[in-house]
């Protein structure tokens, strides 16, 4: 063998396998303010956006039962507030997480991100299914179960320190 043959042939490193990165996990107090921050932010600006163009949907071709949900407040007015604030989570949560490469603004003022738990970014699907699984009822609780917040375990995602 010449050995300038070789010099050119890729060579495979002992670590090439695994994320020599290592992370600082975000605090609990960290991801209750990045919490507060992006709920905040949903319910002051999103909310009154997406309740304002779903309004105007129903108004426009359900003008019935826009009438009735409006005027009425029964089970439809309520249903339709809940599906709202659904959206709204979903929305969010999803295209922040991805289009600004894993930061949330209350992420941004805590110095956090999100990553995949082998330190990639998020894909669209990473993204939102974290924001499904925050739907579920208790998840916010599940800080205190001992495995972390369940939107990151089942997503396979992490929070980490970015300063």
């Amino acid at each position: 063998m010449d050995i300038e043959t070789n010099v050119n042939e890729p060579q495979q490193h002992l670590f090439a396998d695994h994320n020599i990165y290592s992370y600082e996990y975000a605090t609990t107090g960290q991801r209750f303010l990045n919490w507060l921050i992006d709920n905040i932010v949903m319910r002051l600006g999103l909310a009154w956006l997406t309740g304002y163009i779903v309004g105007y949907f129903l108004g426009k071709f359900f003008p019935d039962f826009y009438i009735k949900m409006v005027y009425q407040k029964g089970f439809e007015y309520y249903l339709t507030v809940y599906l709202v604030a659904f959206l709204n989570y979903i929305i969010y949560y999803s295209f922040c997480e991805k289009t600004f490469n894993g930061y949330t603004l209350g992420k941004l003022v805590t110095g956090t991100r999100t990553l995949r738990e082998d330190g990639t970014e998020l894909t669209w699907k990473d993204a939102f299914l974290r924001s499904i699984s925050r739907l579920v009822p208790f998840e916010a609780f599940s800080i205190w179960f001992g495995t972390g917040l369940w939107h990151d375990t089942w997503t396979k995602t992490m929070v980490i320190k970015t300063r």
